[in-house]
């Protein structure tokens, strides 16, 4: 197991020195963030942030991630160019040495909170997703623009695709999921790289619309349309373990062998579908942590962890969930477990 950081490129106030610095730190998650959604990622972009990374001393071998095209979600018929041009980049980035290209299927955004800055009892603020703050709301008909929403888009835009999307059941989106990786997972196998679906985040429905990557069904019907391991996930312990009925450490028994990429990070359930993200430590939230590194253990878990989102301590300001000082505890707290489990 390998810990990496997540880096949003030279414009992100934690930098890849100050990343580094964190004790038996190796890798470098990131993307390329300025080119717009569905079209080609090239090499030459590619090998210049790779080789930003490697001149600081990590690896950049996990990309997180390579969006999927709301034209390819809805199965418009735009799509099959799209998934071209992913194909494409998924191509490019092998050529770069890239392993494990991340990606979600989750429509319209990539995670949904209530609040970006909920105060806790030790001075620290911390993201939280309430339910009851966020179940009576219509998008259509509320201006407001929730946190993970992907600004590109015009308010005539976003509530287009929110209406297409409430048009849309699971069985269609799933059916949209397996024509996508029908058509991309040869390439991955050729060009040896691994998919990680991200889960859902929350993992259940929202504003009427389907939400299908949440839980062990899930990932059995993910593995229905391929068993070959390049079509694999990323665990998420947060996503996953908002959700109570997740078996985490039975869940990574289950489908170790698909696990390319480990997001690790707790959550403390409050009630039906509502949660607070804590520190990382098992005691703080509702996720055994050890239980999970166990289970990684277990299954032989030889890729890429990272710490995933962290409160504001110390007085930080940044990217919500994305400041320096928490992931870095996280990180040590994971190496800790890494190395008890394994004595």
């Amino acid at each position: 197991m390998e810990i990496s950081f997540r880096w949003y490129g030279e414009d992100d106030p934690v930098t890849l020195n100050n990343i580094r610095q964190i004790p038996d730190m190796k890798q470098i998650v990131t993307a390329i963030y300025d080119i717009p959604v569905g079209e080609v990622w090239t090499k030459e972009r590619i090998a210049a942030l790779k080789q930003s990374i490697e001149d600081a001393g990590l690896k950049f071998e996990v990309v997180e991630s390579l969006p999927v095209s709301e034209e390819i979600k809805l199965g418009t018929e735009k799509r099959d160019q799209l998934i071209e041009n992913y194909k494409t980049s998924l191509i490019n980035l092998a050529e770069n040495g890239v392993k494990t290209v991340t990606y979600n299927f989750m429509p319209v955004f990539d995670w949904t909170r209530s609040q970006l800055d909920y105060d806790l009892s030790d001075g620290s603020n911390t993201l939280i997703y309430n339910h009851d703050q966020i179940k009576d709301i219509d998008p259509l008909t509320t201006n407001l623009n929730l946190p993970g929403w992907d600004e590109s888009y015009s308010r005539e835009e976003m509530n287009q695709l929110i209406t297409s999307y409430r048009e849309t059941s699971d069985e269609q989106l799933w059916d949209n999921l397996k024509y996508f990786l029908d058509a991309v997972l040869p390439t991955a196998i050729e060009h040896d790289v691994d998919l990680a679906i991200h889960p859902d985040d929350p993992p259940w429905p929202i504003f009427g619309i389907p939400r299908i990557i949440k839980n062990k069904e899930s990932y059995e019907r993910l593995l229905a349309i391929s068993n070959d391991t390049h079509n694999g996930i990323c665990f998420c312990t947060g996503s996953l373990g908002s959700l109570a009925e997740n078996d985490l450490p039975n869940m990574i028994r289950t489908f170790g062998d698909h696990i390319h990429f480990v997001h690790m990070r707790n959550v403390k359930r409050i009630g039906d579908n509502s949660f607070i993200e804590t520190g990382h430590l098992s005691k703080d939230g509702s996720v055994d942590m050890k239980a999970v590194t166990e289970a990684l253990r277990d299954i032989d878990y030889k890729g890429t962890i990272r710490p995933d989102h962290g409160r504001m301590i110390w007085g930080e300001t940044g990217k919500a969930g994305y400041g320096l000082f928490d992931r870095a505890l996280g990180a040590t707290y994971i190496n800790g477990l890494i190395e008890g489990v394994s004595k």
